[in-house]
């Protein structure tokens, strides 16, 4: 039995293939190795009550996650799951793998993840080529929605909301600059927490300050990564992730301002990371 994960750093998507039905999906909280050990792996998924009847069924477990992106990363939440899995082979691999699987199949494209993080790749049908991106949200993390929830937060304690968007998000949250500044200096978690305001921001998109902060985390996203690429106007742009799914309006205009070809944007890469090992 082949059980499959796409895991960000806020949630994970698990699906099971016994050979001859897909059952699922499941669902945990994301394992991102740079913010969880293996014993909280290990420790959430024997919390969970999805995956009983079944584990020791397992032969085969694919990861992919953020966050996995060198042999001590992926180590970590590999040696997780083994504990859990005893009787499964477990492969742990980054999660723009997942992406490139996911969007081009055995096609070559660069593939994009917008998620509460942000990455992208050149895949060239059967092999990642990562670019220096994938810096975490301290460092980067262009366009992503802990991006857009800092733009959010940065541009309230500056006092360059709108009134009527200020007023909401105060009525909102009960937020000032003591709370937001201690969650994201001192409490664990800080990059899912600035992500949770993409659902504020999705709210007020149709305000014209908000749409260009949108938009201009956008165009620092794709001038930074897919820009870079050789010839990126004639490769197809691919992307995953729930940022990249519920700004696709912002994401296009601004692609078409840069002359980049969008393809497939995919809100959950799950169900086509399974159909591409059912059938390759």
């Amino acid at each position: 039995m082949l059980l499959v994960c796409d895991s960000g750093s806020t949630k994970a998507d698990w699906l099971l293939y016994d050979g001859k039905e897909i059952k699922g999906p499941f669902h945990t909280i994301g394992f991102n190795p740079l913010f969880h050990s293996t014993e909280f792996v290990f420790q959430t998924m024997q919390a969970s009550s999805d995956f009983k009847d079944f584990a020791d069924k397992i032969t085969e477990v694919k990861f992919f996650g953020a966050g996995c992106s060198n042999p001590s990363s992926k180590e970590t939440v590999a040696a997780g799951l083994r504990s859990y899995f005893l009787n499964a082979h477990v492969h742990v691999e980054h999660d723009l793998l997942a992406c490139a699987y996911a969007t081009c199949g055995n096609e070559p494209g660069i593939s994009c993840i917008l998620g509460t993080g942000s990455n992208a790749c050149w895949f060239d049908g059967k092999e990642v080529h990562e670019g220096n991106f994938g810096l975490g949200y301290i460092l980067g993390d262009e366009g992503s929605g802990s991006y857009l929830g800092k733009k959010l937060l940065t541009h309230y304690l500056y006092g360059m909301l709108p009134k009527e968007v200020a007023e909401d998000f105060y009525n909102s949250f009960k937020l000032d600059k003591v709370s937001i500044v201690n969650q994201v200096y001192k409490q664990p978690n800080a990059n899912v927490w600035l992500a949770s305001f993409a659902k504020f921001i999705g709210k007020h998109q149709e305000n014209p300050a908000i749409a260009k902060m949108i938009q201009d985390s956008f165009r620092d996203f794709l001038t930074i990564t897919v820009c870079n690429y050789p010839d990126y106007k004639n490769k197809i742009v691919h992307f995953v992730g729930s940022i990249a799914f519920l700004y696709q309006r912002d994401l296009k205009l601004v692609a078409d301002s840069l002359d980049i070809k969008i393809g497939k944007i995919i809100k959950q890469p799950i169900d086509d990371l399974m159909e591409y090992y059912i059938h390759h």
